[in-house]
């Protein structure tokens, strides 16, 4: 018997599984190190002791923790921010403001610095045709920049009209950049992409996904859907470009919802542009925004509200619990998937135990399904609590939308699920207006004669294995 082979191959076993051990240990050592919501915690360590090496593939793409880290550095926020107009600091009026508002409006600066600006039109779009148009009209007469940044920039149809138009506004010799999603963008052909970067265009992924920083980047993801042209007009909503929201793709409607803002606030989606440009390597952005403040009386107070998996306060959720607290009247939601936190769902079932009217519509049918399976079992807590469930028919439903009483609303791309409040990159407008109130509630009321209401003892009587499966996937919630 060769015992030198076998030592030697013994030897080398023990030194792996030694570095094996030692890497488990030290992964769960950074886990309790961050003082995360101890059942996380607890669950990522479980499956670390039970699953080792399936549970380190899993923790290194969905597990780590970008918390408390600089998208950039101190000196060029305070450049960016210093060409943002004066008006954001002292042209707000907020005394005719409800005290919640106010809360609302503090607290949105305290976690990320949020300014509010007066004076700004906002223009609803609720289906893709008349979004786009209005977006290739005021794309075709930028004279200066464009700033667009799109989660999901498709090569169809409409993605390649706009890619025409940028293409040609390039070499007119405005300044066009670029961003879009490598994960969200990831079937689209190199070519569409290479096609705009020849012709002058700046384009660029958002975390390019591949090694070796392949799995510290997949997870994280920037669904931020945000147009900036010549600093006077900004889009921010929903929608990202493909032709589905026109034509449906395979539901026959696609229902969501966009903004079209013009005043002041635009300087707000500026800065959100240049945070994330600057992130990605590029020098500071030059541009500054110019602006009109809109003197009718329904001109809307604004502001922009980023949040991201980097920021230390889970910024977007944090406001809407304190709009849902807050809310004396009712809380109307619009979003494509329902996942909440443990907060935000205490929030909603306090807020209907209190009389509150509290309404969720979710799409009949999802473009996943896993996270309908997941949003489903949800339902029947909030239906005990009195929270009224809606289930959209027509199509698919990717508004994300929310309605309190009669002064704030809110519009942007963060879903109300785990994975926009803590793993992607988003921006959502918070808008203190009872005009636009009134518009979004009257939208919300127009999509409800669409909708079919979910009744407590029907979805309690729906079969067991459907529940079981619901419960079950309710489990990935965190990672979906």
């Amino acid at each position: 018997m060769d015992w030198s082979g076998y030592f030697s191959m013994s030897w080398l076993y023990w030194t792996l599984m030694v570095i094996y051990t030692f890497s488990i240990i030290s992964v769960i050592g950074v886990i309790l190190s961050e003082n995360r919501n101890p059942v996380k915690s607890l669950a990522w360590v479980t499956v670390l002791v039970l699953f080792p090496l399936a549970g380190l593939i899993i923790y290194i793409f969905f597990g780590r923790s970008f918390k408390n880290k600089r998208m950039i550095s101190r000196r060029n926020k305070r450049r960016l921010k210093k060409r943002e107009p004066s008006i954001r600091n002292g042209g707000a009026n907020i005394s005719s403001l409800s005290a919640e508002s106010r809360q609302q409006i503090l607290l949105a600066r305290s976690l990320c610095g949020a300014m509010l600006y007066p004076g700004n039109e906002v223009e609803i779009f609720t289906n893709g045709k008349d979004k786009f148009e209005s977006l290739l009209n005021d794309l075709r007469g930028a004279k200066e920049y464009i700033h667009l940044q799109y989660y999901i920039f498709e090569d169809d149809k409409i993605g390649c009209e706009v890619r025409e138009i940028l293409t040609e506004r390039a070499r007119a010799g405005v300044k066009v950049r670029v961003i879009y999603d490598h994960v969200g963008s990831i079937s689209v052909k190199k070519r569409f992409f290479r096609e705009m970067a020849d012709a002058g265009v700046q384009v660029y992924p958002f975390f390019r996904v591949a090694f070796p920083p392949f799995g510290s980047r997949i997870n994280w993801r920037n669904h931020r859907k945000i147009v900036i042209i010549d600093g006077k007009t900004g889009y921010i909503g929903g929608m990202n470009i493909a032709d589905r929201y026109i034509d449906g793709g395979k539901f026959a409607v696609w229902r969501d919802t966009h903004i079209r803002l013009t005043g002041p606030a635009v300087a707000s989606l500026q800065y959100s542009f240049a945070v994330d440009w600057t992130f990605m390597g590029h020098p500071l952005l030059e541009e500054s925004a110019a602006y009109t403040v809109a003197e009718n009386p329904d001109a809307a107070l604004v502001q922009n509200v980023p949040s991201g998996p980097m920021s230390q306060w889970s910024n977007i959720a944090h406001l809407f619990s304190k709009a849902i607290n807050n809310a004396k009247k009712l809380v109307y939601i619009q979003t494509p998937y329902f996942l909440p936190t443990e907060n935000l769902l205490k929030a909603l079932q306090g807020a209907a135990l209190s009389n509150v009217d509290v309404r969720i519509m979710i799409p009949r049918r999802s473009d996943s399904v896993l996270l309908r399976y997941a949003s489903y079992s949800y339902i029947l807590e909030c239906l005990q609590a009195g929270i009224k469930f809606y289930f959209y028919e027509p199509g698919m439903l990717h508004s994300k939308t929310m309605i309190v009483d009669d002064e704030f609303s809110s519009a942007g791309s963060t879903n109300f699920d785990f994975r926009s409040f803590e793993h992607n990159f988003e921006s959502n407008l918070f808008i203190y207006s009872k005009n636009v109130n009134e518009r979004m509630r009257a939208i919300f009321t127009e999509d409800l004669k669409q909708c079919t209401r979910i009744r407590k003892t029907d979805w309690y009587n729906r079969p067991r294995f459907e529940k079981m499966k619901e419960s079950v996937i309710r489990l990935l919630s965190p990672i979906l």
